[in-house]
């Protein structure tokens, strides 16, 4: 194993826990959209406004692509819907890599999401009213591909550090 992949929706600590798993195994860390953003040097934000949802997802594949390529140990954090798109559910399942979806219920999602909206470009628009039914609808569309991934694990009431603690010991 040379990579593993973060995978699942917004604001369940893929960035977070992606850090503090590189620490514990001593890997480098990526957060995909980091690295998208330093690619264009422009924020995912920009992107979206600038160029659009669909060259955001054709880029973000291309980067996805050359890292799962290299030989390079790391720890990927991706976006929401990286794994949704491009077939890159595929790439998150390859040789020499293991990948993880962190799984968190719709209210734990909505609690976090409610007040980072602004960062986050596909609910910057959505009324708290609306944000729970398009976080389940969207989590419902994409739970196909989140549950692709090699080990699934609940976040749910649990610290950073059960959760990197978990992810550890299912990989060693």
């Amino acid at each position: 194993m040379n990579k593993v992949v973060l995978i699942g929706y917004m604001a369940v600590g893929k960035t977070t826990i992606g850090q503090l798993l590189a620490q514990k195994m001593n890997w480098k860390w990526l957060d995909l959209d980091k690295v998208v953003e330093k690619k264009v040097n422009l924020s995912v934000n920009e992107i979206f406004k600038l160029k659009g949802e669909i060259y955001f997802r054709k880029l973000e594949h291309e980067v996805f692509k050359e890292i799962i390529q290299n030989n390079e140990k790391v720890i990927i954090s991706t976006g929401g819907g990286t794994p949704c798109y491009a077939n890159n559910h595929l790439l998150v399942n390859g040789e020499n890599i293991v990948s993880i979806y962190l799984c968190a219920s719709i209210d734990v999602i909505f609690e976090r999401l409610k007040n980072a909206k602004n960062m986050r470009p596909l609910v910057a628009n959505q009324s708290e009213v609306d944000l729970k039914e398009f976080i389940a609808k969207n989590l419902f569309e994409r739970s196909y591909f989140y549950n692709q991934a090699t080990y699934k694990i609940t976040i749910d009431s649990k610290s950073t550090a059960t959760i990197t603690n978990e992810i550890f010991e299912v990989l060693h």
